[in-house]
């Protein structure tokens, strides 16, 4: 899709010389000249792919990302910056010549279990997105109350030591709210500018919640930063036994 132009391209391209971060590295006039009258099939631009970037220069010892993805078609529409910004991130992985292997094996780890005088607890966790709606910071408040039906949905057909329960940040009780404190599972409204500049913060707390098992070692945050993180938790250096829950969860998550 494009979209329409009342002033040239450089009259609209962003000063910044003294920013500290992957896009800034990589935008340049011309690319922004090429994408930025684009916009997803979501109506996603460029311009908001880049705002928080632009917004927040960074600090000259941390290079941050500097752009978010409002949908998954902005890894598409927009290619010609996210490719190298995803490149300078992640250690010279190229998305289109180079694929992540994903090895959700647990029997290939042969040891794991560390030393509890000095790991207090271990953790294991990772993002998943819902196809076909958009990500937060492009999505809209019917989208992610969505999500949380979705997500909320399907957690429920989660059976033995998985089975649990869930807590919307906007309607549980005080008593609730210290429990989820005390676990240490709670999780705060964005204050980070990164975050907030991304539209990340929108409508806080509706549609945010914390899905745990039974158990307190398997916990699903659904609208947080993405649409849900899967996380596997304990006390203590196990980490063997958490890598083996996160991936019997993570796949019955995915299966339902």
């Amino acid at each position: 899709e494009t979209r329409r132009r009342f002033y040239p391209h450089s009259a609209d391209y962003p000063d910044v010389r003294k920013h500290n971060n992957c896009m800034a590295s990589a935008l340049t006039p011309t690319i922004y000249a090429r994408l930025s009258d684009k916009a997803t099939p979501n109506n996603w631009t460029l311009d908001q792919c880049i705002q928080t970037g632009v917004d927040n220069p960074g600090h000259p010892f941390i290079k941050t990302v500097g752009m978010v993805a409002g949908d998954e078609e902005s890894y598409e529409v927009f290619a010609e910056l996210f490719d190298p910004v995803i490149k300078d991130r992640h250690n010279g992985y190229d998305p289109r010549t180079m694929k992540h292997p994903t090895d959700l094996d647990s029997s290939k780890i042969t040891s794991g279990i560390f030393d509890e005088r000095y790991v207090l607890s271990s953790r294991v966790r990772t993002g998943r997105s819902i196809r076909g709606l958009s990500l937060p910071p492009a999505c809209t408040r019917s989208e992610r109350r969505e999500v949380e039906r979705v997500v909320v949905t399907a957690l429920s057909g989660l059976k033995g030591d998985l089975a649990g329960r869930y807590y919307s940040l906007g309607e549980m009780s005080d008593r609730e709210q210290q429990h989820l404190i005390d676990e240490h599972f709670l999780f705060d409204k964005p204050v980070s500018p990164l975050l907030t500049a991304a539209g990340m913060a929108r409508d806080w707390p509706d549609a945010r919640g914390i899905w745990h098992n039974h158990e307190k070692n398997f916990l699903i945050w659904i609208n947080e930063e993405d649409h849900t993180r899967v996380i596997s938790m304990e006390k203590g250096g196990n980490m063997k036994r958490v890598f083996e829950r996160f991936c019997k969860g993570l796949k019955q998550v995915e299966h339902l």
